[in-house]
């Protein structure tokens, strides 16, 4: 996009095409060839638009076959009408449609719950702590403990606690996290172990 802005403004320069004259190298009209300018006194156009738009345009009517068909068609039964997809396929030779194989997808469980089974449920051993608030007055606090359990500079440390809430520390042993929870309690402000 910067070198289409910087082709546009070198075409503009009127060293670049010295046999133009100044007042069209100025107004850049060199992408519209058919361009006309409008008159500045006159009003703007008024277009009546329709009350609903139908993008393939006015229809004929259905003719009376299909008003017919149409009506015996909504006199059939729920059983009836459940054929008339089958049967029409099969009348006009459209390919039978083949289920998708799901082999190597995860689909989820048939039910719809998430839960796994008990046998299946694993220990969480890796969390992450997020900084979700903090006391104002001890802004400086939190960020030196933050300073304190990251490798972070002062700088980046106060950017951070600024973005609040904001994940100070991923892949965090459960006692980790509790301590760096606390520590941070401590200089007054809210942490949580995700």
């Amino acid at each position: 996009m910067r070198l289409f802005n910087i082709l546009r403004y070198a075409r503009c320069v009127p060293a670049a095409h010295p046999q133009r004259n100044l007042v069209e190298t100025l107004q850049c009209r060199h992408f519209y060839p058919d361009f006309v300018p409008r008159d500045p006194k006159s009003t703007p156009k008024k277009y009546k638009y329709p009350e609903v738009y139908d993008p393939y345009g006015p229809r004929p009517p259905p003719s009376d076959k299909i008003v017919q068909l149409a009506d015996r068609m909504a006199s059939l039964s729920r059983e009836e009408l459940a054929q008339i997809g089958p049967t029409l396929r099969e009348r006009l030779k459209h390919p039978k449609l083949q289920p998708v194989s799901t082999e190597g997808v995860d689909l989820g469980s048939k039910s719809g719950a998430a839960a796994p089974k008990a046998e299946e449920r694993v220990e969480k051993t890796a969390f992450d702590v997020r900084l979700e608030k903090f006391d104002a007055a001890a802004k400086i606090k939190v960020i030196k403990e933050v300073r304190a359990f990251t490798s972070l500079g002062l700088k980046e440390a106060k950017e951070l606690v600024e973005k609040t809430p904001v994940l100070l520390k991923q892949g965090v042993t459960k006692e980790e996290a509790n301590e760096i929870i606390e520590k941070i309690k401590a200089a007054g402000g809210v942490a949580v172990m995700g």
